[in-house]
């Protein structure tokens, strides 16, 4: 069995005031030194409130949340729909850390989403196009088909424009913890938790 690698003790005295400042620091180390570090596991649950979760890339974050994009057809924002509370964890196994969040759901303007679509490559933005997620499918051959039907329809075109039924949403938390692993499993865990006015903080420490 690996042993866990030795990490300094995080205290309350390393840990800015504000969360979002505090995810930036992680962030940024992470994004330097791990391998797809956007990854994160978000968790929603449908209208009978059975969990569910996924795999989606971090695509902004801020004091107004943390940021995704999806089909809006898709499972995922159906069950965001049915009820819009939800939560995502990112971890960062060669830094053994954790940020976990939780709070409300909401769609992002239309005018922020076409921001971020723009971004994409060309291929990711036919792929949104072409793509009825999270519906059943005849089989691989029937996805090709419906590329190359999207291909064909904007071959001349170089801005394509973002799909109605595509787009992003934001989290915006009311939770947010840091979690720093240790040996003997005796990991280091700071809860901020939203106090009086909006961006009021209370940090505690938690038991691992």
């Amino acid at each position: 069995m690996t042993e866990r690698r030795a990490f300094p003790p995080l205290h309350e005295s390393d840990l800015a005031p504000d969360p979002f400042q505090q995810f930036r620091r992680w962030y940024d180390l992470a994004t330097a030194q791990v391998p797809l570090a956007e990854a994160m596991t978000l968790a929603t649950v449908d209208a009978e409130g059975a969990p569910d979760a996924r795999m989606v890339l971090l695509k902004g974050h801020g004091p107004d949340g943390f940021r995704f994009h999806t089909n809006y057809e898709s499972t995922k924002a159906a069950e965001i729909a049915a009820d819009p509370r939800g939560a995502l964890i990112l971890y960062w196994r060669e830094h053994d850390r954790q940020v976990r969040a939780r709070g409300p759901i909401e769609r992002l303007s239309p005018a922020d989403s076409d921001a971020y679509f723009t971004s994409r490559s060309r291929e990711s933005r036919l792929g949104a196009w072409a793509s009825p997620q999270s519906r059943p499918l005849e089989d691989r051959a029937d996805l090709d088909r419906r590329l190359e039907e999207i291909s064909a329809r904007f071959a001349d075109t170089e801005d394509i424009p973002r799909p109605d039924h595509w787009g992003g949403f934001v989290l915006r938390p009311e939770t947010i913890e840091f979690w720093q692993g240790q040996q003997a499993r005796l990991h280091d865990r700071f809860l901020y938790a939203r106090e009086g006015e909006r961006d009021g903080w209370r940090i505690e420490r938690l038991a691992p």
